[in-house]
């Protein structure tokens, strides 16, 4: 099946196509909105809201804060956090970002970035319908790894090697540098809720590995919509979790476990955390690593707008292993690379040449 092929079955494809590539227990679901047929949304779900403030309070503070996170997260996966202390205006400068550098630069421009695997992550700029190879996702996208961000005033650092506009750079990295440093005690503050060591990763997310993704979601055409290509199919993040500032426009839907979608609503300038496919392999399937989609709005004056998001993944070094965490059951999964767990999956998204082996890994199934 050719490239095209493959992207308009994506329309209509479920994800039991793809389990191939997974490497964590998935559920089955369609992989965008039907436009055909209603769809069963559980439209009476509330996510859990957690105050980030109690991260500074006593020990009494930071179990409840633990045990709400920890059951929400188990429970659906994504949960919204306020208390978090960063700047409300970071939030605003990094959306001017994301509509200066997909707006304001050519296509030619944003094509000398196009993405390409560095490590176990694919960086660079994805152009409209080209985000995956399984749907025509009506999305630009851009993905930034921690090199290029000017995180450790390394020497000889040179942003035109990443960015088409430099002077991106520095506005993007003061909001990188405020949400990064929420890995680590949303780490120990999960690991505490699974009953093992809290500090049992602090060396690996003090000076993190990250992926800051910016989307663009254009104003959507009548002819898409009545095509049936959704703003963004749904999916499962490959990382540890993920942090996203509250959209200001409607389209996350996320699965609940029960199989019906809900429609995520969270306040502005609250975050929106949710478990990857990292944690839920390290958690033995304690916390899973949701699917979501982004779809139209229900309001077609707000389709007639374009939307933009710009997500923080928390990643592993590509050489760290992925075991399961200890006094979590019998592990269903064997340890294995950071590289080639993440590399199987999204292979799914980028074709199967993507996918790199390393030494003493298990083989894919």
């Amino acid at each position: 099946m050719g490239e095209d092929d493959r992207k308009t079955r994506g329309i209509r494809a479920s994800s039991a196509e793809f389990t191939r590539y997974d490497q964590v227990e998935k559920p089955d679901y369609h992989l965008t909105e039907a436009a055909d047929r209603p769809e069963d949304f559980d439209e009476d779900f509330a996510f859990t809201t957690c105050d980030l403030g109690r991260l500074s309070g006593n020990r009494f503070d930071r179990e409840r804060l633990a045990q709400e996170l920890g059951s929400a997260m188990e429970e659906i996966g994504f949960v919204i956090l306020e208390g978090h202390r960063i700047d409300p205006g970071l939030f605003e400068e990094a959306e001017a970002c994301v509509e200066e550098l997909f707006v304001g630069c050519s296509l030619e421009e944003k094509l000398r970035y196009r993405a390409a695997r560095h490590r176990a992550v694919s960086e660079g700029y994805f152009p409209l319908r080209e985000t995956s190879d399984i749907h025509p996702d009506l999305v630009e996208g851009w993905v930034f790894g921690r090199r290029a961000f000017d995180l450790d005033g390394e020497q000889g650092f040179d942003p035109r090697a990443f960015w088409p506009r430099p002077e991106l750079e520095p506005r993007l990295r003061r909001w990188v540098q405020a949400a990064s440093q929420l890995f680590l005690p949303l780490m120990q503050t999960i690991l505490c809720y699974l009953r093992v060591d809290p500090h049992g990763f602090d060396d690996r997310l003090r000076r993190p590995q990250l992926g800051q993704r910016l989307n663009y979601y254009p104003p959507l055409e009548d002819a898409d919509r009545a095509a049936g290509a959704g703003r963004l199919l749904g999916h499962e993040d490959v990382d540890l979790f993920t942090l996203l500032p509250a959209p200001r426009i409607e389209g996350l839907q996320v699965l609940h476990r029960h199989g019906k979608w809900v429609r995520m609503e969270a306040s502005p300038g609250a975050l929106i955390l949710n478990t990857g496919d990292y944690l839920q392999r390290l958690s033995n399937d304690v916390l899973p690593s949701t699917t979501h989609r982004v779809s139209p709005p229900r309001d077609a004056r707000l389709a007639r707008l374009a939307r933009t998001s710009f997500p923080l993944a928390a990643y592993l070094d590509a050489d760290e292993m992925l075991s399961v965490l200890p006094g979590l059951g019998e592990p269903k999964y064997e340890p294995v690379k950071v590289l080639t767990f993440h590399t199987r999956t999204t292979a799914k998204f980028y074709g199967d040449d993507y996918a790199v082996e390393a030494d003493g890994d298990p083989p894919s199934t």
